[in-house]
């Protein structure tokens, strides 16, 4: 009977990857060139998660520092807003995490993975689905919790999730992070009067 992967050796392998995968992206990723610079066989990556996709999408599934993960640990550090000009702050803390460098180095390669996801859902999964669906879902709780509707709470967590990975894609390209910051600010000034409400 074949001895089961050993856990520590797999969790060890899944940080390793994360590592590599933020420093050189997907696009040309070999299984090769990954095992050799990771000290191991590509046979034995095989081994331990079946396939490339399934490995990478695992490594930063499991990356404690990932946005959802600090943007709810923040939310149990500091309490759910009660009130729109808490839910501001609390906004703007989140978008303020994106300056962290761990997080910033690691924004190109979600991307890449989520439009992969797009393209090919049959190697890395619904990748852009999920992640879309955790933030609006975590947002709609939010202003639920704020007296609206489920629906309206829905609209308003859909359109912040929408416009705020649309400003994380162009500084990618052009480097103005400065007017992403900006834009986010001017965001905020349009949405605000809408969570306004009375229980």
């Amino acid at each position: 009977m074949p001895r089961p992967p050993d856990p520590a050796k797999r969790r060890d392998l899944l940080d390793r990857v994360r590592e590599y995968v933020l420093r050189n992206g997907v696009a040309d990723l070999s299984l090769r060139p990954l095992a050799k610079a990771l000290g191991t066989s590509d046979r034995m990556l095989l081994y331990y998660f079946g396939t490339k996709e399934r490995m990478v999408a695992e490594a930063l599934d499991i990356y404690e520092r990932r946005p959802l993960l600090r943007t709810r640990g923040l939310l149990e550090a500091i309490g759910r807003p009660a009130s729109p000009a808490d839910l501001r702050r609390f906004l703007k803390e989140v978008w303020r995490q994106f300056s962290d460098p761990d997080v910033r180095a690691a924004v190109p390669l979600y991307f890449e993975i989520m439009s992969a996801s797009v393209l090919h859902p049959g190697r890395y999964g619904p990748v852009m689905r999920d992640i879309v669906t955790e933030w609006t879902l975590l947002y709609t709780s939010i202003f639920r919790d704020l007296g609206m509707t489920q629906e309206r709470a829905r609209i308003q967590a859909t359109l912040l999730t929408d416009a705020s990975l649309g400003l994380l894609i162009a500084p990618l390209a052009d480097g103005h992070w400065d007017r992403a910051h900006e834009a986010f600010h001017a965001l905020l000034d349009s949405l605000e009067p809408g969570w306004h409400t009375t229980r």
